[in-house]
């Protein structure tokens, strides 16, 4: 057997062997489910309402979902506020005055206030002068062994620049400010080359790599390198921005964020931080759904017969329920929140300028499917499940449909998140050193027995 069979055979195959084994760590790690509620743990940390179990406190971001009435919290539309600004308000603010809104909105972040002209400029200056990979970076990192999955790529990327940095492991507040605003500003060109050497080594489709312009917005400067022609219309950048600052932050206790509190806790670098965060993000539970959402709708739109008929689509998303269409996981992607309930802030938002796009695409008929599941969907959800508290679609729902208006490939969904949330995380991890907090560590229950040692002989 040659080299290349052996090393097919060690990272890809399954043997015999190891799925008996696997057997043997599934009974030996599996803990009865009603251990959980006899000792009160939260899973996730989560109750039975989906609300977190508190274990932080945050100045950055506030997510509401409920309001008081007569002394009794209730299901409200959702809001989002950064710093105590609502981001609804940022998003109309930025669109009002024809600007692009995530430069201010990453200061907002990150400095805790709204700049004047002279410090966004300044700032928006900052990043782009950080615009720039090290000296051989893309041939030497990026081009080679590129992944299939760019989240993949975007977390080798990140650690490899730890080697780049002199001052890798200074936890020091200005030091890692300076590591976090070269990262906001890289990651577009991490996961873009990334997905331009995927799409030329694995598709076999032309390379072509544009070089990093400062002077342009990050919405501008994604889809400039992302196109062959680096052309696009200032829509499709407009919209591209909003979703940016859509996904740019959720509070602490998303998975995502929350793992950026607790590796940054332990005093590790940067680097490592981010990467772990990435790593969660990835998660399909978390950072993916959004390629879901859109591959339900490919197959929903090939199924049905009338795609403006009703009866006919709330049967559909019934089997979607019971296990018997899709992907039969019994989930309507994009449907759904931890938190919210009566609606998702960012979702409404969105929204509001999907239709627009929709209209400069031609794509009129696919968003009137989505706005009929967007209303079918908690009835049928309601209908079907026993529900706990109100159901509503999620920020997912349009944000794929939208990156797919924008011909973004399937495989930067996720990365476009990373793009925008690499803000919150940077926030969230200064915020964390800011506070010199104690090293995160939860208490998980031993529920196993204690044994004796037997020696081998008598086994």
């Amino acid at each position: 057997m040659g080299n290349k069979d052996n090393e097919r055979n060690i990272y890809s195959d399954n043997t015999p062997e190891l799925v008996d084994l696997a057997k043997v760590v599934e009974g030996a790690d599996r803990i009865d489910p009603e251990l959980f509620a006899k000792y009160d743990v939260k899973r996730g940390l989560r109750d039975l309402n989906g609300k977190g179990v508190l274990t932080g406190l945050t100045n950055i971001s506030t997510i509401n979902a409920t309001k008081e009435v007569n002394g009794e919290r209730i299901p409200a539309d959702g809001e989002l506020f950064y710093r105590g600004i609502n981001v609804r308000d940022i998003v109309h603010g930025t669109a009002s005055e024809s600007k692009f809104g995530f430069e201010e909105a990453a200061y907002l972040l990150l400095f805790g206030k709204l700049p004047d002209k002279d410090e966004l400029q300044g700032f928006t200056q900052l990043l782009g002068f950080y615009r720039s990979l090290p000296t051989g970076f893309v041939r030497d990192i990026i081009m080679k062994a590129p992944s299939r999955d760019m989240m993949n790529t975007l977390s080798r990327s990140v650690l490899t620049l730890y080697s780049y940095d002199n001052h890798a492991d200074d936890v020091s507040m200005p030091n890692v400010l300076r590591q976090c605003l070269q990262m906001i500003s890289l990651f577009p060109l991490l996961a873009i080359y990334g997905y331009q050497a995927y799409n030329h080594y694995h598709e076999g489709n032309s390379l072509f790599i544009h070089p990093p312009k400062a002077e342009l917005s990050t919405a501008e400067h994604i889809l400039y390198l992302l196109r062959p022609d680096s052309k696009y219309t200032e829509l499709e950048a407009r919209l591209l921005d909003i979703c940016l600052i859509l996904h740019m932050e959720h509070g602490g206790g998303n998975n995502s964020s929350f793992t950026t509190h607790v590796v940054s806790s332990s005093m590790t670098d940067t680097y490592s931080v981010i990467a772990a965060a990435i790593g969660s993000l990835k998660g399909p539970r978390h950072g993916g759904a959004n390629i879901k959402v859109i591959h339900m709708f490919d197959q929903m739109e090939k199924e049905l017969k009338d795609w403006a008929d009703e009866e006919e689509v709330k049967v559909y998303l019934g089997k979607l329920l019971n296990k018997e269409a899709f992907d039969k996981a019994g989930l309507i992607y994009g449907v759904g929140h931890a938190i919210y309930s009566k609606s998702d802030p960012r979702a409404v938002l969105l929204k509001e300028y999907t239709v627009k796009l929709a209209k400069e695409k031609g794509m009129e008929k696919e968003l009137a499917l989505y706005e009929m599941v967007e209303r079918l969907a908690p009835e049928v959800i309601s209908s079907e499940r026993k529900m706990y508290k109100g159901v509503s679609i999620n920020v997912d729902f349009y944000s794929g449909f939208v990156y797919k208006m924008l011909e973004l490939p399937e495989e930067l969904f996720t990365p476009m998140f990373a793009i925008a949330r690499i803000v919150g995380w940077s926030a969230h991890r200064m915020e964390e050193l800011a506070n010199n907090s104690k090293i995160i560590r939860p208490a998980y229950m031993a529920v196993s027995d204690i044994y004796d040692y037997v020696p081998m002989e008598k086994r």
